[in-house]
């Protein structure tokens, strides 16, 4: 057996570990369907009146809210429909063939519509060491049509060189304030993203699935939201993702690791309730401390740059943004 230490479904010694392990031929296929692809679309088997329920204990939520972008993050913490659908016992146990390690559920997004997101790889926001243990699920909690607003993602894609911030020309460590952030990604990676796939002329598909299904799709597959056609029209749905036990947990968004700055994230599994703990080898990671101190520094600074002139804001940026 080969000591690689990525996804057996990103390794190129796939093949001998299929032909080594003991899984079911269904199940050599789904593995073989998810490395070659990128995604397997598969039925969730969560019950139809589980879905509903989830949709339902959302709304008074999505009532609440008035910008344009409805989604709401981690409403597991308080649906316990949204949790039951995050750790859904069927889901689960085919990540764990995908992965061959414990998913751990960490974020859960609820959707009342289509987001008509830009597309981009989960990998920029959700990253791992070891790299690519990290999924995403999105199931149906309605019948998904051209109409109102469905996934559309790029089948093997997932192939494509991860490409990071440094990769587009942003040090991305210097970014802390969230909503600078932001805009730094929007402007950046995915204007890059878009023209990539228009110079590699990559194959789009757009997913209509049933209520119940679901697509599995891996870190760095490109995907997004369509334009909604039927304005009005609902797409109650929900993504959950998923990390890998035993990796370090970290933000690429907003890391340089060439540096020594990497933005670890703080995580709970939705199936414990405990925290998660970052690993490296097996031995237990901390934040940087260095870097968590300068981060905290530049909220403050940035908190009160008013009160200064412009000179001595310029003075004090280039020491602490080095």
């Amino acid at each position: 057996m080969n000591n690689s230490m990525l996804p057996w479904t990103e390794s190129p010694f796939l093949e001998k570990q299929l032909a080594e392990s003991s899984l079911q031929d269904w199940e050599k296929k789904l593995v073989r369907d998810y490395a070659r692809d990128g995604y397997v679309i598969v039925d969730s088997k969560i019950s139809d009146t589980l879905l509903s329920m989830a949709a339902i204990s959302m709304l008074p939520s999505f009532k609440k809210i008035k910008g344009a972008d409805k989604r709401i993050q981690d409403a597991w913490k308080r649906s316990a429909f949204v949790k039951d659908v995050a750790t859904s016992p069927w889901i689960m146990s085919l990540l764990r063939i995908l992965y061959q390690r414990t998913p751990i559920p960490f974020q859960t997004l609820n959707f009342p519509e289509g987001t008509q997101q830009d597309t981009h790889s989960d990998m920029i926001h959700f990253n791992s060491i070891p790299e690519r243990f990290m999924c995403g699920v999105w199931v149906a909690f309605e019948d998904i049509t051209d109409f109102n607003g469905p996934l559309h993602y790029y089948p093997r894609s997932h192939k494509l060189p991860f490409y990071d911030m440094i990769d587009i020309g942003v040090k991305a460590s210097s970014n802390v304030s969230s909503k600078k952030a932001f805009m730094v990604y929007a402007e950046n990676y995915t204007s890059f993203i878009k023209e990539m796939i228009t110079e590699l002329v990559l194959e789009k598909k757009t997913l209509n699935i049933k209520k119940g299904q679901a697509i599995i799709w891996s870190a760095n597959l490109l995907h997004g939201g369509n334009k909604i056609l039927q304005p009005g029209s609902s797409r109650h749905s929900q993504v959950t993702h998923y990390f890998f036990e035993d990796c370090m947990y970290y933000t690429p968004r907003l890391s340089d690791i060439a540096i020594n700055k990497v933005h670890l994230r703080d995580l709970t599994n939705i199936a414990t309730g405990e925290r998660v703990i970052n690993k490296y080898f097996g031995k237990k990671i901390r934040p940087n401390a260095s870097l968590y101190l300068e981060q905290e520094t530049i909220r403050m600074f940035n908190s009160i740059v008013h009160l200064f002139p412009r000179e001595i804001v310029e003075t004090v940026k280039k020491i602490i943004y080095r």
